[in-house]
């Protein structure tokens, strides 16, 4: 039997490009989607010099990156390579090869474009209904920034350095003291001399980090942050928020901010709100996002939150739990296991970030029979409340009477982020700065949306959904724009046919 063969290489071969890429091509929908955004719109300017060379499209760049980031393209020098070798890069964008230099720039500077590619996306989702809006699940994952750990400092790591060069020095220079021969006493000097530079560049970190107002601050990336990757590993990098629509799965915002969710639940759901052009909303979170604070912001603005609740922070020491005593709404006022009245003088206290008011009874501890199993404190008891915890017990209320409702976080946000990383290789960032950072992030869920309603749809009907927004689009902007012909549709610009807007691959069966 023999094995199965290749062609012959000498073989003189008639073949077309067209003809090499599969019709369920990820380059064919890419191409579509892109077709129809609205680059100028969104911020990608397309600027004719008179002098030097002619300028590529942004759209073909943007093709390009949107291929290559499905296929774990992502480094400028790998997507120069696939313009050369890759037959379906070179079908989509039609022989160019750009530079490694200039596809590097395009993802540069167009950090706010790839916001608005990705905003507009979402809206169109919203328009053809793939997205309602009724409830979005609001989730972070951890990337890495270029950034190294080595180059990241907080205060207490400052002086540990600091206090291991002193160390050194007060070593050398006993050493000295004891050294009789000259070479050896010079080399030790230099030595001394390198150990007091090195402190002198700590003390200069140190002046940054209290200028900067931050408790830590990264040398490489000033926006990154050392932060916990996994399993109490950390690392420098982002924490990514992300929000998704329960409908079908998809992204519908994100965002970078701190290092953990405490103070990203209000700021997202509010985002996506408007985004999506709702009046009322539910969001779910984990049990990061319960902070009074933004509870009460969401609840205030028609967001009605599923946070998973917290247990209280009181002591665990064997004492009467603050749950025992009973609150009065109307009297603002608490009732011990004895019976007795603990009241608040209307003072709020910060304490750690949070406001809360303090409820006690001094003369009744005094004589209780209960004091021992009640408290140590030689001045009572006293219970702090959160000056938000009303809104806490009601979210609590909705989470603990709807379990199943809220067990669908996980349904609607955990699996795209193992897509993200795992799967698509999006665990570090190649850019620095939140905004570059968010260019990425933004490009990867493009992707992953495109790729979601790949599946709702189907290759060849999502390829058909997307030539009806493209002419609806175009509708939009002029009517008079469109020219229908047995083709597909032209587009006329200045009342002269353009050969870039001829969408020769837009056939439309009306």
């Amino acid at each position: 039997m023999d094995f199965i063969n290749g062609f012959n290489r000498n073989q003189l071969l008639m073949m077309d490009f067209e003809s090499a890429v599969r019709q369920d091509s990820w380059a064919r929908i890419v191409d579509l989607f892109v077709d129809m955004l609205p680059m100028d719109a969104l911020g990608f300017i397309d600027v004719l010099r008179q002098e030097g060379r002619p300028p590529y499209r942004s759209a073909d760049l943007l093709k390009l990156y949107i291929y290559g980031y499905k296929n774990q393209l992502r480094s400028s020098r790998k997507l120069e390579q696939a313009c050369l070798v890759n037959i379906e890069v070179i079908w989509l964008l039609k022989g160019l090869n750009p530079s490694a230099r200039k596809i590097a720039y395009f993802r540069k500077n167009n950090s706010q474009a790839f916001k608005q590619a990705f905003r507009y996306f979402v809206k169109l989702l919203k328009e053809i209904d793939l997205i309602d809006g009724q409830t979005i699940a609001i989730d972070s994952f951890k990337i890495r920034a270029q950034n190294s750990l080595k180059n990241n400092f907080n205060e207490k790591k400052i002086d540990r350095h600091i206090d291991y060069i002193d160390t050194k020095i007060k070593e050398y220079e006993q050493q000295l003291d004891l050294e009789d021969a000259l070479e050896k006493k010079e080399e030790t000097q230099k030595k001394i001399a390198y150990q007091s530079n090195k402190k002198d560049n700590y003390n200069q970190i140190r002046k940054q980090l209290e200028a900067s107002g931050e408790s830590q601050i990264s040398l490489t990336d000033p926006d990154a942050r050392s932060v916990v990757l996994h399993r109490n590993i950390i690392n420098v990098g982002y924490c990514v928020q992300a929000g998704c629509d329960s409908k079908h799965k998809l992204f519908v915002n994100n965002d970078t901010g701190t290092v953990n969710d405490t103070h990203a639940l209000s700021s997202m759901a509010l985002n996506a709100k408007e985004l999506l052009g709702v009046q009322t909303m539910d969001v779910i979170a984990d049990k990061g996002y319960t902070t009074g604070k933004q509870i009460d912001i969401c609840s205030k603005n028609g967001l009605t939150t599923f946070c998973s609740p917290k247990e209280h922070s009181s002591q665990k020491n064997g004492l009467y739990d603050m749950q025992i005593f009973k609150y009065d709404s109307q009297q603002d006022t608490y009732t011990c296991p004895n019976n007795e009245t603990l009241t608040t003088n209307g003072t709020i206290y910060n304490k750690n970030n949070h406001k809360v008011k303090h409820y006690k009874n001094r003369q009744a501890c005094k004589t209780c029979r209960l004091r021992s199993q009640c408290t140590t404190n030689k001045n009572g008891r006293f219970i702090e409340r959160g000056i938000y915890q009303e809104t806490l017990e009601e979210n609590q209320k909705r989470v603990e009477s709807n379990p199943d409702y809220y067990r669908r976080r996980q349904q609607i946000t955990e699996h795209q982020f193992g897509t993200l990383k795992r799967q698509w290789g999006f665990t570090y960032t190649l850019m620095k700065g939140k905004d570059n950072v968010l260019s990425e992030v933004n490009l990867m869920m493009i992707c992953y949306n495109l790729t979601r309603i790949t599946s709702v749809f189907g290759p060849k009907a999502l390829k058909n959904k997307l030539k009806e927004l493209a002419l609806f689009f175009f509708k939009k902007i002029d009517p008079f724009l469109i020219v229908f012909s047995p083709f597909g549709f032209l587009v006329r610009k200045n009342n002269t046919l353009n050969s870039p807007y001829f969408m020769s691959s837009y056939v439309i069966n009306l």
